[in-house]
């Protein structure tokens, strides 16, 4: 992690520069991806996309969707071998769910220098409604100012399928960006409670949205995990 945090602003870019085609021929080469809702991105300055999680899909078809370069933060045991290499020369953030506060603190330097982290705060591969989330993304709201913007990964996984599938080419999957918003530390609120506000108002806020995003599209989320 240490790398990730002396690299300069110029290799980042290059990094994750060419991730982002790669992602797009993922998203509608192999797949039928629809995005809606890009016009809901910031232009410009730092941005956390928050994501629910189906699948092992849902990191390179967010990177394909969005009309801004990204670093994902990646759970850290996907860091080895062939996938590794690609991971790490992508720009991805290994992270370890256990608590990691060194990748955190990665993450919130790329998003101090005004660029984009794409995270998957429910952790772990389910059944993708938010219905838990870990504090990652919200002590990164807190601590940079970042735009949080909720986003709905459909049709990776479905009813029936198991969390380790890989979806046969061509299968419609939908990416919906909803509108931004922005966290702030609650005045005479001590820290703990402060994260634990924040995380609930971002978990809310990803849930509704997904929810919205399934009824608009026709996705059903897999009915457990």
């Amino acid at each position: 992690m240490s790398v990730e945090l002396r690299q300069s602003s110029g290799q980042q870019h290059w990094k994750t520069w060419w991730s982002r085609p790669v992602g797009r021929v993922l998203d509608h080469v192999i797949y039928n991806t629809r995005v809606q809702g890009r016009a809901n991105i910031p232009a410009s300055g730092p941005v956390i996309f928050a994501a629910n999680h189906l699948s092992y899909l849902d990191g390179p078809v967010l990177v394909g969707a969005a009309p801004r370069y990204m670093h994902v933060m990646v759970r850290h045991d996907m860091f080895k071998g062939f996938l590794g290499w690609l991971l790490d020369a992508s720009g991805q953030i290994p992270v370890d769910r256990s608590g990691d506060r060194q990748a955190l603190q990665a993450a919130k330097a790329v998003l101090e220098r005004g660029d984009c982290i794409g995270i998957l705060p429910e952790g772990t591969r389910g059944t993708g409604d938010a219905a838990s989330m870990n504090g990652g993304v919200a002590w990164l709201a807190l601590n940079s100012g970042a735009a949080v913007v909720p986003v709905a990964i459909l049709g990776t996984r479905q009813p029936g399928e198991h969390k380790d599938i890989i979806p046969r080419p061509r299968r419609r999957l939908d990416v919906v960006f909803g509108a931004p918003f922005r966290i702030e530390r609650e005045p005479g609120v001590s820290g703990r409670v402060s994260m634990d506000r924040a995380t609930e108002q971002i978990r809310v806020r990803l849930a509704t949205h997904i929810a919205a995003a399934g009824a608009a599209t026709g996705q059903q989320l897999p009915a457990d995990d």
